[in-house]
């Protein structure tokens, strides 16, 4: 139990912070075996491993927690993000890893992690508690990118109806990281029915349209019944807001 008290408070471990408290790698081999055995600890895979609490018998860290430890440079993502902010309107059993390392998704008290790649690196916040997770800002433009990574396009607007403001800078930031004319040009599209609500500007959208392709662009492949958006020059749905409001479920699989 020497060390358990110190083990509790990091929630979960990798090997190496096993080492760094045990002093030596021979000391973190024993007190691996020897908690895993007691069922202090147990592996939740190679090299990380959950600290059980002895009064619940369940692991002290939560999922977010878990997801920062994967690797050094894990980060919580995407709509896994939005459910740390609290900000999703569906609450998923699977956690969003986004890092330069891959891994292979695993499973751990009923919750999936599963690596997505890195795009850019800028907006990420470290939490005392051991988080990392993409900034609000960083979460919706990620998710404006690749918006089947937050459940579906009607799962992504429900979400962003729950943002009550964004700060630009943070949006000008990573949409110009990504440095995608077509990014831009979607990501002022699908924030401009919550202008209002988000405190944008009308600043930011110009921003957005100055850096709109030459010629014409699809919001998405294969999209159904879209019409054209002159100011966007963007072939997309005629009403992002009728998605949500009907609940229309055509799109829930993109």
């Amino acid at each position: 139990m020497k060390h358990y008290e110190k083990l509790l408070a990091l929630g979960c471990v990798t090997r190496s912070q096993l080492e760094q408290v045990t002093g030596s790698a021979s000391a973190a081999d024993w007190l691996c075996r020897e908690y895993q055995r007691k069922g202090y600890m147990e592996r939740i895979k190679r090299n990380l491993y959950a600290v059980i609490s002895l009064e619940t018998g369940q692991c002290v860290a939560n999922r977010y927690q878990i997801a920062s430890h994967i690797s050094d440079d894990a980060v919580v993502s995407y709509h896994s993000a939005f459910e740390y902010y609290g900000y999703a309107n569906q609450v998923f059993y699977e956690v969003q890893v986004t890092s330069a390392s891959r891994f292979r998704a695993f499973n751990y008290d009923g919750i999936t992690y599963r690596h997505i790649g890195q795009r850019i690196i800028e907006g990420v916040s470290e939490l005392p508690n051991g988080i990392r997770v993409t900034t609000l800002e960083r979460t919706v433009i990620d998710s404006i990118n690749l918006f089947e990574k937050t459940g579906g396009l009607e799962e992504l607007l429900r979400c962003f109806a729950l943002i009550p403001s964004l700060d630009e800078k943070g949006l000008i930031a990573c949409l110009s990281e990504y440095d995608s004319g077509i990014l831009y040009q979607k990501a002022g599209y699908i924030l401009s029915p919550f202008a209002e609500t988000m405190g944008l500007s009308q600043s930011f959208f110009e921003t957005c349209m100055a850096h709109i392709p030459k010629g014409k662009s699809y919001f998405y492949d294969n999209g159904q019944d879209f019409v054209w958006h002159e100011k966007w020059k963007l072939y997309a749905p005629a009403n992002l807001m009728q998605l949500i409001s009907k609940g229309v479920t055509d799109y829930d699989a993109i």
